[in-house]
């Protein structure tokens, strides 16, 4: 008797403890609201330069609201351009209900997006909210337009291949004067040393410190690794430069220098906004085609004056030196004998 009597105790405590425990789960269960609606300030913006340390807009939203366990919640703004679905946007965690970046940050952000200088591009935003990747809920989308404008700055890249001059040298640009500069520099055979000056003169120059580093202090020249056109990109935070080849526009034929088999690459203007590609070379009887990134997936013939994806080769009946620009927005080019 006193044997049953133990086991109906122990059965009885351990069911006490089972629904104990299943008071307790019912305790640990969260509720969180869905991203509430996002609104905006403004939806038509003026981005200028002088006014780059002003709000450019607010952004705001309610507070998610959570009921039963307390959990932190998540809020993070998404903005890409307009068609890309938020494919790879700009997040930014807000720690409150309210976002305000200034007129530079804006700025800046819708050029790492890939908007165009002195062009009205269309950006999208929306609230991404949630306790857990897989609780993540999304806010009504607002759109937003805006001009991006040029606030940028320039460093120099005297050396052999313009003669040593810093008032002629090619430039680096850093288009939110961040300190990273790049551009494309078109190094030629024998002419590959050259120096970084933050001025078209020599009173500041940086030479190669070695593994990659720059230093002013430092007298040797810094050295191109090809006699090509290469992205050379200086981050003077960091002291470093970097070469890679850029994929650009080129041109190719039996009238060029590389026949059909190698590219000729041309070089864009380093001052963030151009888009028209040169090159000066020699041209032979023949023919020749642009491409880029040295494919033909995209290429470019036909008539001159009016380039059409893969249109036919393009005619050249006189040899000699010529100076080739390419227009890209506008698919034209110009062929200037020399």
């Amino acid at each position: 008797m006193k044997t049953i009597f133990l086991k109906s105790l122990a059965l009885s405590l351990i069911t006490l403890s089972l629904l104990s425990c299943k008071k307790e789960e019912t305790q640990t269960v969260s509720n969180v609201s869905a991203a509430g609606t996002l609104t905006a300030s403004a939806t038509t913006l003026s981005l200028v330069q002088a006014n780059g340390a002003k709000p450019a807009l607010t952004l705001t939203f309610p507070a998610p609201t959570v009921t039963g366990y307390t959990i932190p919640v998540t809020s993070t703004l998404q903005f890409d351009l307009k068609g890309k679905n938020f494919a790879a946007p700009k997040e930014y965690v807000i720690s409150n209900t309210s976002y305000s970046p200034t007129v530079n940050d804006f700025n800046n952000m819708m050029l790492a997006l890939g908007g165009k200088i002195d062009t009205p591009t269309q950006l999208e935003v929306r609230l991404k909210s949630g306790a857990a990747a897989n609780a993540i809920t999304y806010s009504n989308v607002i759109t937003i337009t805006a001009t991006p404008y040029l606030a940028s700055a320039w460093i120099y890249a005297p050396g052999a291949y313009q003669g040593w001059d810093p008032t002629t040298a090619d430039s680096l640009i850093s288009l939110s004067s961040n300190g990273i500069y790049t551009g494309m520099i078109a190094y030629t055979a024998g002419n590959l040393e050259f120096k970084i000056t933050p001025a078209k003169k020599w009173d500041v120059a940086y030479g190669d410190a070695g593994a990659g580093k720059i230093s002013s202090s430092v007298g040797d020249n810094l050295k191109s690794p090809d006699a090509i056109v290469k992205q050379v990109t200086v981050d003077l935070n960091a002291k470093t430069i970097a070469f890679t080849t850029p994929n650009e526009w080129s041109i190719i034929g039996d009238a060029t220098l590389g026949g059909w088999n190698n590219d000729t690459d041309m070089k864009v203007v380093n001052d963030g906004k151009s888009n028209n590609y040169s090159v000066k070379t020699t041209l032979t009887t023949g023919a020749l085609k642009f491409r880029f990134k040295h494919d033909w997936t995209v290429n470019l013939g036909g008539s001159i004056t009016a380039l059409t994806n893969g249109g036919d080769n393009i005619a050249v009946t006189v040899p000699g030196t010529y100076t080739i620009t390419l227009d890209v927005a506008a698919k034209k080019a110009t062929m200037v004998k020399n």
